[in-house]
């Protein structure tokens, strides 16, 4: 298979390309010069239930940005970063969106499932490119011209999981889900429809909102339902009170979680009671791990500029807002332009190498990842530490 450049040698082509684009269609609104600046709307959690989540996004996208103009731009042309607050709450995402759109060429949209299924449809109206932060499989199915997700969604956070469980031979499953939350929902749906093709049974389905205080009752249930594994898909606290009574609970059977568990902001609330979980999370998350070549060098290269910044790691959530910036960046030196319909048209072609691992984006296909780019992790010391499993499966994961 043809080797990908690594991010940094990309963007030294991005430079060089400098003064190339055509810019004499779609309204970029810009001289030969090329002046005018590539405006990215970013709209965010940044106050509210997710605020936490959000800052992490922000800081990683405002990170790479100022990589790139550091290097000369986008096509000779600085980024422009516009930031909105969503507020955690997918009416004031619909509101930002509606603030900004006449004054941006891309949208990167919000981390919370919710906000961006309220917004994705005004984008599609607008005819911006919106590349979402969120994982809700609802975003890309059925696929949307301009709609492109950034994150492994949660069905393939599901199928990677009942890979894990087929391997360890865990064959009856158990599933709690936030019933409010779409991410959470569409990884109770993967794995239900997925389950049978991997030769496992799911015996409970227990659904919960998230106000939720008590889980005594779901693990009741799901003690008697005769399951070797539970698997809890949620978002924000509901995870820690799940995991703080596991802890004390007689329930004699693995907990495992998902992606939107792996970062302090769950294990940190979690604290010891989170020992000897197992959590999913994109390979960026255990890069170190990683074989060497270029994706463990991508990985390396953000968590240093990262840890020198903030002092410490980057999380998942940080990830996935470097990876857009650099996924929006490529498409526009791909096209040779920014006039939004040509980046669309791009992106629906990027091949790309990433901190989240190797994009692929097509015309079926708007979030460009497969499984292969998700790890299985124990929690030893606080830390996430890739199962020997996943460690046998990240040969697949290398380009």
């Amino acid at each position: 298979m043809r080797r990908l450049l690594p991010l940094s040698v990309l963007l030294a082509v991005v430079v060089a390309t400098a003064g190339c684009g055509d810019d004499s269609a779609g309204g970029d609104g810009a001289g030969k010069d090329g002046s005018r600046p590539y405006r990215i709307g970013m709209i965010a959690p940044l106050t509210g239930n997710y605020e936490q989540l959000g800052r992490d996004h922000k800081k990683a996208v405002e990170l790479a940005v100022e990589e790139i103009n550091t290097a000369g731009g986008v096509l000779g042309r600085p980024i422009e970063l516009q930031v909105r607050d969503d507020r955690s709450e997918p009416n004031q995402s619909a509101l930002a969106f509606n603030d900004i759109k006449g004054g941006v060429d891309v949208v990167i949209g919000s981390a919370f499932s919710n906000s961006a299924l309220a917004t994705i449809p005004l984008a599609e109206d607008a005819r911006i490119p919106y590349v979402s932060l969120a994982p809700a499989d609802e975003q890309v199915k059925p696929i949307r011209p301009h709609t492109f997700v950034v994150p492994a969604t949660s069905a393939q956070y599901a199928d990677r999981l009942l890979q894990y469980f087929q391997a360890m031979n865990l064959k009856k499953i158990a599933v709690a889900f936030d019933g409010r939350s779409s991410y959470a929902t569409a990884g109770l749906i993967g794995m239900r429809d997925k389950a049978g093709y991997y030769g496992l049974t799911l015996v409970a389905s227990e659904e919960f909102q998230t106000g939720i205080s008590d889980f005594t009752a779901i693990f009741n249930r799901v003690k008697n339902s005769g399951a070797q594994v539970l698997t809890v898909w949620a978002t924000g606290p509901p995870a820690v009170t799940a995991t703080k009574q596991y802890a004390t609970s007689k329930l004699a059977l693995p907990l495992v979680m998902t992606g939107a568990q792996a970062s302090r902001l769950f294990l940190d609330p979690a604290g010891s009671a989170a020992e000897g979980l197992t959590i999913a999370s994109s390979i960026g998350v255990v890069g170190s791990y990683l074989p060497e070549g270029e994706q463990k060098e991508v990985i390396a290269s953000l968590s240093r500029s990262f840890r020198a910044l903030y002092k410490y790691a980057p999380p998942q959530f940080a990830q996935d807002g470097y990876s857009a910036v650099q996924l929006i960046a490529a498409a526009a030196k791909q096209a040779k332009s920014i006039d939004r319909a040509k980046v669309r048209d791009a992106l629906e072609n990027i091949r790309l190498v990433t901190p989240n691992g190797y994009y692929a984006y097509s015309k079926t296909d708007h979030n460009g990842l497969t499984s292969d780019f998700i790890s299985v992790n124990k929690v030893d010391g606080g830390a996430l530490i890739p199962t020997d499993w996943a460690k046998s499966q990240f040969p697949a994961a290398m380009r």
